[in-house]
């Protein structure tokens, strides 16, 4: 028996639907149902009686509810005893300087808030420096959009970002009401970074999907340059939703890709567990917390969390 099935099991009661519980615990429907089955198989009774209108507490059921939240109870009591235990050290988080716009402060934030004895050290990179430097052991984790080298790496998939494509309102574009395709950029003045960086390699899949090929692209490995040529009516960018906020405070025009295509997934990656630090374990944990409440909060556009 496992504290989370505990938790799982109090909330459906709570909510009185399976569906409802796993939407708001971030689980598929199924996995959900599967957690409880095991639990309900561990104890050798039925708590719950499923049927298409929600569920109901059987009678053990009813019995084990009462017993379940003094268990969770007394663990909560305990983590929070834990957490005020003080963790010193330091953590090497590394984002891509788009993730770093939208996601750096929350994290660095929440973090001090938690932990003011850790020191945080955020590193900006693109995510193909940021791979060699988790392989070098320079950080502990990272955010990154590939994860072709990752055989060594713990994953944790994050979400799923939509992507737009960047102009100045000065730029000579027709932009449907629906929004733009991949089709209708690609023939364009492209600006993007290199080809060392990951977000570049996921675009080029996303156009060879289409079986397209981009035909002039200048390549710019600073966020803050390509951003200007693009106010500067040197071209079009294609980038993630986190950089559109930056984009719009620029003045620039944004204009979502409606391909099915045109998402790009985030991973987060960290150091396998055995060789992560307790302070490195804390900051995952933190990082998932904070990215689930930007999503929720609408403050990071256009993004749909991974399901567990």
């Amino acid at each position: 028996m496992e504290l989370r099935q505990l938790r799982y099991f109090l909330r459906i009661v709570d909510l009185g639907s399976m569906g409802k519980a796993a939407a708001e615990l971030d689980l598929a429907t199924a996995a959900l149902s599967q957690q409880i089955s095991k639990l309900e198989s561990e104890l050798g009774v039925l708590l719950l009686q499923r049927s298409s209108s929600g569920t109901k507490l059987t009678e053990a059921g009813s019995v084990f509810y009462r017993s379940a939240q003094l268990v969770l109870r007394h663990a909560d009591d305990a983590i929070s005893i834990a957490q005020r235990m003080q963790i010193t050290g330091r953590v090497s988080i590394g984002l891509t300087p788009a993730t770093i716009s939208v996601l750096a402060m929350p994290l660095f934030e929440t973090m001090k808030t938690r932990y003011p004895e850790v020191e945080v050290h955020i590193v900006e990179s693109f995510s193909g420096y940021l791979s060699n430097m988790l392989n070098l052991r320079q950080l502990d984790l990272a955010v990154l959009f590939e994860i072709e080298a990752a055989y060594s790496w713990e994953i944790t998939p994050l979400l799923s970002e939509g992507l737009f494509a960047l102009y100045s309102p000065y730029f000579e574009i027709t932009t449907p009401p629906g929004g733009l395709s991949l089709l209708q950029v690609v023939d364009l003045p492209l600006v993007l970074p290199s080809k060392r960086h990951g977000f570049r390699r996921v675009l080029e899949t996303r156009f060879a999907q289409r079986g397209l090929a981009p035909s002039t692209i200048t390549e710019v490995d600073s966020l803050s340059v390509l951003l200007e040529l693009v106010r500067s009516g040197y071209g079009v960018s294609v980038q993630q939703s986190a950089v559109t906020s930056r984009a719009l405070s620029m003045g620039l025009s944004v204009t979502r890709l409606i391909d099915p295509e045109a998402q790009l997934q985030n991973f987060l990656v960290n150091l396998p567990e055995k060789e992560m630090s307790p302070t490195a374990s804390v900051a995952k944990t933190v990082l998932i917390e904070v990215v689930k409440k930007l999503v929720r909060e609408g403050k990071w556009d256009a993004t749909v969390l991974t399901k567990s």
